[in-house]
């Protein structure tokens, strides 16, 4: 018979004992090691990448670095994934995203896009005044090799960081247009882009281009919206033609001045866990008509789906891009970070864009009549 005290002091070590052997934590036995089935899963998923490093760091004909084997293995990972919208980034490819949403960044002044057919980067658009319209690349353009180097839209955050570099420098694209190949050599500048630009046209019209979704853009568009209301604007145009998108939120805030109370769009991860992303009852009150194109992608499907899934207007010229994924962007803590798809979104009505796009209300595919197009339904809509 033991003591009431002893018992206790007994079954504490019991359950510290059996905690040692059922949890994640590793036991020496000799030459042995006993560990929970969890982690023996864990190592056995990767104890072929663990053999060829060691047949690397054996074999190899000079010694190779650590922390490359290791990057590279973690790129490899986001490969694997088969989406061309998650990558891993070093330190440097991540401060060069981050420039591609502030609005200011040194390069040619270029929006590209992965083509959802062909495996192709696609050009969305040069930015106007850029060195990439000055040399003559255009909307459409596809890049097959930066500096000689063969790239791939399933590597498009990696070519873009080739394309961009130090100012003054100058990159070498091979592009293909109409079948036909060739090289166009391009001076990196420093980028400001600008990316609305508001004017009244006829007949009280107001006309606002958004060429991306950047840090900058809602503030540059409200202050041309009021612009335009304060002359009276009787109806208003949105071009979102060779607008490759941008942040989200900058989207929301841009739906929230124009539609009215409603649902903007909707995401589900996949756990089947849904977000509605809401407006206001404030709304502009005037007709919309929004003009689309093959190369309006993300943000500006967002933008179209919700003015036209909410009565607020229609959407004018061709198809667009079909691009119906959300993307988390991290920042770790040594300065990498990654990208990855983390979401599907849907327009109001619950229209699921990707690879199939948006059809237009108002179909015209020649480019030089879509304005003309767009702003005939918004003056009848006046009258």
């Amino acid at each position: 018979m033991i003591s009431k005290k002893k018992a206790i002091i007994y079954g504490i070590v019991l359950v510290i004992v059996t905690a040692l052997f059922t949890s994640t934590l590793q036991i020496a036995l000799g030459d042995r090691v006993v560990i929970s089935k969890e982690m023996y899963e864990g190592y056995k998923k990767y104890n072929k990448m663990i053999g060829l490093e060691g047949a690397v760091k054996e074999d190899f004909y000079k010694k190779p670095a650590d922390d490359k084997l290791v990057t590279g293995a973690i790129k490899g990972m986001f490969s694997g994934l088969d989406d061309p919208y998650s990558q891993f980034y070093t330190k440097e490819e991540f401060n060069r995203l981050k420039e591609q949403t502030s609005g200011s960044f040194v390069g040619i002044g270029v929006f590209i896009s992965p083509s959802s057919d062909d495996g192709y980067l696609t050009v969305i658009s040069p930015i106007e005044g850029s060195p990439a319209e000055k040399s003559g690349i255009k909307a459409g353009d596809k890049i097959l090799k930066v500096n000689g180097k063969t790239v791939s839209a399933k590597h498009s955050d990696e070519a873009i960081t080739m394309i961009k570099g130090k100012e003054g420098t100058s990159v070498e694209l091979t592009l293909i247009r109409d079948g036909k190949e060739f090289n166009v050599k391009v001076k990196r500048e420093e980028i400001v882009s600008k990316s609305i630009n508001g004017k009244m046209l006829d007949d009280g019209i107001g006309y606002i281009q958004i060429t991306s979704f950047s840090e900058n853009t809602y503030k540059e568009f409200k202050t041309a919206l009021d612009k335009l209301k304060s002359e009276n604007m009787k109806g208003l145009v949105l071009d979102v033609r060779d607008n490759g998108g941008g942040l989200l939120d900058i989207c929301q805030k841009i739906a929230d001045e124009l539609i009215g109370e409603g649902t903007i769009v909707y995401t589900k991860d996949n756990k089947g866990n849904t977000e509605y992303l809401k407006s206001d009852k404030e709304k502009l009150g005037l007709p919309i008509a929004i003009l689309t194109n093959e190369n309006s992608a993300s943000a500006s499907e967002i933008l179209t789906g919700a003015i036209v899934d909410n009565k607020a207007g229609v959407s004018v010229g061709t198809t667009t891009f079909g691009k119906g994924l959300v993307q988390t962007v991290r920042e770790l803590k040594d300065g990498t970070g990654y990208k990855l798809t983390t979401a599907q979104y849907f327009t109001p009505s619950g229209d699921y864009i990707n690879e199939k796009g948006i059809k237009p209300n108002i179909e015209e595919k020649n480019p030089e009549k879509q304005l003309d197009a767009a702003t005939k339904w918004v003056k009848d809509q006046i009258k």
